[in-house]
């Protein structure tokens, strides 16, 4: 069982999950198809901000991923961007976003560090080796401890200056954010309430509020009316 389904059956709730949660690897594929477009780096510029509190200057896309779909495991299954951004004090950063279904969360959050961070090689000398953060969504709970946001850090090797380069992971456990009565809605909890989803009256006022979170909104409805099956 998860820790939510435990508290579940403490408070005489319904489970909520019924399936083997190792079944489940699908979440990435829809999101990326709707956001892997210059079109909509907007929407990613704002989501990254809003998580990782910094300010981005620019940002572009890594197009690793078309390029080696034919030696990554199945591409519906990793992650949902990667990107390339440069704050406004001249730091570049690699960041990947991905969630993360199922078991196995460790395993799945290095593999996907390590493939985004790796990568840079690829770009030999045209571009300098930057730090990589990683943003990984989970719709269940897996950490112990209430916080919804766990910020993970793991030392690397030294490098040939002799210093460490520290792994940086984000861990959003969604169904651990709670929104207090007359609580002040800053921009990622905006991003939580339409993430998770449960409270329509809110939904509807974030998207109303915020345009990027509307656009991701229209750019859904429109995925799905017009899906057809291969």
């Amino acid at each position: 069982d998860t820790i939510l389904n435990k508290k579940s059956k403490k408070k005489g709730r319904r489970n909520i999950y019924f399936m083997n949660r190792k079944f489940i690897s699908k979440s990435n594929f829809v999101l990326r198809k709707v956001l892997n477009s210059k079109d909509n780096l907007d929407i990613i510029q704002d989501f990254i901000e809003s998580f990782l509190k910094i300010k981005i200057k620019e940002i572009k896309l890594n197009p690793y991923l078309k390029s080696r779909e034919n030696y990554l495991p199945k591409e519906e299954n990793f992650g949902i961007v990667d990107v390339r951004v440069t704050l406004e004090n001249g730091e570049e950063y690699n960041i990947g976003i991905q969630f993360i279904d199922g078991y196995y969360v460790q395993n799945k959050m290095l593999l996907y560090y390590a493939q985004i961070h790796a990568n840079q090689l690829r770009y030999e000398k045209t571009r300098k080796v930057a730090k990589t953060i990683t943003i990984n969504l989970l719709d269940f709970c897996h950490f112990s401890g209430e916080e919804y946001h766990k910020k993970i850090f793991i030392d690397t090797n030294l490098d040939k200056y002799g210093k460490t380069e520290k792994m940086e992971f984000h861990v959003i456990e969604l169904p651990k954010f709670h929104l207090l009565k007359d609580e002040k809605i800053t921009k990622e909890k905006a991003w939580l309430i339409y993430l998770t989803g449960n409270r329509k009256i809110l939904v509807e006022e974030v998207k109303h509020k915020y345009k990027e979170i509307d656009k991701l909104d229209k750019l859904l409805e429109k995925y799905w009316r017009e899906e057809k099956m291969e």
